[in-house]
């Protein structure tokens, strides 16, 4: 066992130095650019794609490399690390969460249609679930589908907002309501849209965010807009259930995001007060320095035991939803605490955009808020310890 973990930690250790050769050519010079755009060019998609750096673990049949989990992650803690947080979330909802609810909802004929060209770029998955008036409550939607025995098809009306991959997305998982005589939970349907020309459905702007610039942002409308049956993922009436399936994946995704930004805002701190000088000394000779640099990195380290933990788990498919909601509430909290801490130690210079660590401050914050609020996932994890 230590032998075959030790050849995982250096296939692993090959793999980080492919996607860090990958930034160094396909993004760091342009990363500033796209950041001021508010999106990436299209074509970075089937350089991701051709690279095999998309749902690198979905099986070969499909399209991907039937690597495990933690090679699927690695591209989004690497990414974050590196201070690409944007481009990070882009593709944390293409990979881990779309291509997922295609392999593990999607008929045989979706899987084989779709699954190849979300891997390759060809399509870029988004998934519209949240609502002008309904954000961690998805039991408040309100966007419906109604069928049409006629054309054996659904006519689907509504609007979605914050969504990722929005402006850029060609294939989209919509949450609707198809029976609204009973609760979300037990009438929500997840349909398949391919082809963002059909009539009645538009994008909206792209949001303006604190952070996450490049990272296109959208609303989402839908008017009337007609899928045929068969573009339905999943059971009807059931995809609620898919949704709570996918969420553990999911939220340790958004932990990884968390501890790859946490790692990479450590890194640019400790460089930093290591030539810094201030009163004829580094900074880094300073006790308050030493202290809080201790109690940062402690409390880093502390945080990836606890995620490589969880992906041992998603890997063995015993990772719970508590334990998912606990890794995403205390990793972005420790993002915004050891990223704002990190700040600091920068003094003025911390406060000027064309550091990173400003825009790692600023894509940080989002983090206790999507994927379920930090107030949502001690609901979750109280429910789960206490009972309801």
């Amino acid at each position: 066992m230590i032998t075959k973990r030790r050849q995982e930690d250096d296939d692993l250790l090959l793999f980080r130095k492919s996607i860090q050769g990958f930034a160094d050519k396909h993004i760091a010079p342009y990363y500033e650019e796209w950041e001021d755009a508010g999106s990436v060019p299209r074509d970075l998609w089937t350089k991701l794609g051709d690279e095999g750096l998309l749902c690198i673990d979905i099986p070969e049949e499909y399209g991907g490399t039937g690597v495990s989990y933690r090679y699927s992650s690695l591209v989004i803690d690497e990414l974050t690390r590196l201070g690409y947080t944007a481009i990070a979330i882009n593709l944390s909802v293409h990979s881990n969460i779309v291509a997922h609810y295609v392999l593990g909802s999607g008929t045989e004929e979706q899987k084989q249609q779709y699954l190849p060209k979300l891997a390759s770029g060809e399509l870029v998955g988004a998934i519209a679930m949240t609502e002008p008036g309904a954000g961690s409550d998805l039991q408040g939607i309100k966007t419906t589908a109604t069928y049409d025995e006629a054309s054996d098809s659904y006519r689907i009306s509504g609007s979605k907002t914050f969504i990722t991959n929005g402006q850029l997305g060609d294939f989209i998982i919509v949450a609707a309501l198809t029976d609204t005589s009973v609760k979300a939970s037990k009438g929500t349907s997840l349909f398949i849209l391919d082809d963002p020309t059909v009539a009645g459905f538009e994008r909206g702007k792209n949001l303006k965010k604190i952070g996450l610039h490049s990272c296109d942002t959208s609303e989402l409308f839908f008017d009337e807009v007609v899928l045929p049956a068969s573009h339905i993922l999943g059971v009807k009436n059931e995809g609620f259930a898919v949704l709570m399936n996918e969420l553990p994946r999911e939220r340790l995704t958004l932990a990884v995001c968390a501890q790859g930004a946490m790692e990479g805002a450590m890194e640019q701190t400790i460089r930093y007060v290591q030539e810094r000088e201030a009163f004829k000394k580094k900074i880094s000779d300073f006790q308050n320095t030493r202290f809080k640099i201790a109690e940062m990195q402690t409390k880093v380290r502390m945080h990836r035991a606890f995620v490589d933990e969880c992906m041992t788990l998603i890997e063995q498919d015993t990772l719970d939803t508590a334990t998912a909601s606990m890794a995403k509430l205390t990793c972005s909290e420790a993002q915004g605490e050891v990223i704002d801490g990190c700040l600091q130690l920068f003094g003025g210079y911390g406060y000027m955009t064309e550091y990173p660590i400003a825009r790692a401050f600023v894509d940080a914050r989002v983090q206790r808020i999507y994927g379920g609020t930090s107030e949502i996932m001690k609901q979750i994890i109280a429910n789960d310890i206490l009972g309801k």
